[in-house]
């Protein structure tokens, strides 16, 4: 055991559990790869939806995977650097939303009714904005690793299936600025509009944030120390259900740029950390892309959406429904009595 293991610090079970990750059942995946191959089809031709199935029944141990109670869970909290002017949209906004989700009004209750994914909103502290990063680490060690282990709760009541989406006024600056941190470059490489910024409120942020990274400037190395001084409480909690569902084999669809950054923490710590995970979408946020390729995931969806709050990930549910259709109530060609190929 390393020193960092023994030095009983608050982020030392979350470094436990990351070296303790399960992996997928090659058995199960073995199967289903077979079965792909005697259904009445093409081998491959229904392209990424036959991976999905296998990855599925990887992650469920199931030759024939089934997805009976999806879950979107999403994390909401306030950030202290909006007081920076880099958004377009007030802190209260937040509540707001949190409101808005209670009461069935937003488009993630939508879609979620439309596909049949339960809903669960988890409210980080509103009240209390993290530190403005451009002053201070947003978090402490200690709320970090709280708030991470917070997060892991979100599958205590039981899924098969977890989207991840967040809530949160200045965000996409977070999001940024743990990207930033992670993989450098440069700042303008990481901003984008958010809710809705012009070309100087866009170029304003990318300042903001390179103050922000300027002020922890040798703090950087280890992903988790990126996560406490430049992220935020739904920004920790995700990772923290993320890592979860991973211990317990549950498959995870990530939803747009800022809830990407949070799995990207897990993915500098470990490059196997986000295999229990696809991405649901390239949001329209520029930066999305790019960090999709840092953490090797294509997205199943590409519909230029930018809404956050969980909702290309509860859409992405549609597609996963698909494949596991096709995967379990196919014939195979021995059922159906068509001739394979020679």
């Amino acid at each position: 055991m390393d020193a960092a293991a023994k030095s009983g610090l608050p982020f030392d079970d979350i470094r436990n559990l990351v070296r303790q990750m399960p992996g997928p059942d090659a058995a199960a995946r073995a199967a289903a790869l077979e079965r792909q191959g005697q259904l009445t089809k093409p081998p491959g031709s229904l392209g990424t939806l036959e991976e999905v199935a296998v990855w599925l029944a990887g992650w469920q141990g199931e030759a024939v995977p089934a997805i009976s109670r999806p879950l979107c869970a999403v994390f909401a909290a306030n950030h202290g650097v909006v007081a920076q002017g880099i958004s377009a949209f007030p802190a209260e906004v937040t509540a707001q939303m949190v409101a808005n989700f209670s009461a069935g009004g937003a488009a993630v209750n939508q879609l979620c009714n439309a596909f049949e994914v339960g809903l669960k909103v988890f409210e980080l502290a509103l009240e209390m904005p993290t530190e403005d990063i451009t002053k201070g680490a947003a978090l402490s060690e200690a709320e970090c690793a709280a708030t991470m282990a917070y997060g892991m709760e979100a599958i205590a009541g039981g899924c098969d299936l977890l989207c991840i989406g967040e809530m949160g006024i200045g965000n996409t600056t977070i999001a940024a600025a743990i990207a930033y941190g992670l993989y450098g470059g440069m700042a303008e490489d990481w901003v984008g509009p958010g809710t809705g910024l012009d070309a100087a409120g866009v170029k304003h942020k990318a300042e903001v944030i390179e103050a922000a990274v300027a002020l922890n400037e040798g703090q950087l190395g280890d992903p988790l120390e990126v996560l406490r001084r430049l992220g935020g409480r739904e920004i920790a909690a995700m990772a923290g259900a993320i890592l979860a569902a991973r211990m317990s084999r549950i498959p995870v669809l990530i939803d747009g740029f800022v809830a990407t950054s949070a799995a990207a923490v897990l993915h500098a710590m470990d490059e196997s950390a986000l295999d229990h995970c696809w991405a649901a979408h390239k949001s329209a946020e520029p930066a999305h892309v790019h960090m999709l390729e840092k953490i090797g995931k294509a997205p199943l969806l590409d519909l230029g959406m930018r809404l956050g709050e969980g909702s290309g990930a509860a859409l992405a549910v549609a597609v996963i429904k698909g494949a596991l259709a096709t995967h379990s109530g196919m014939a195979t060609f021995a059922e159906a009595g068509v001739s394979d190929k020679d």
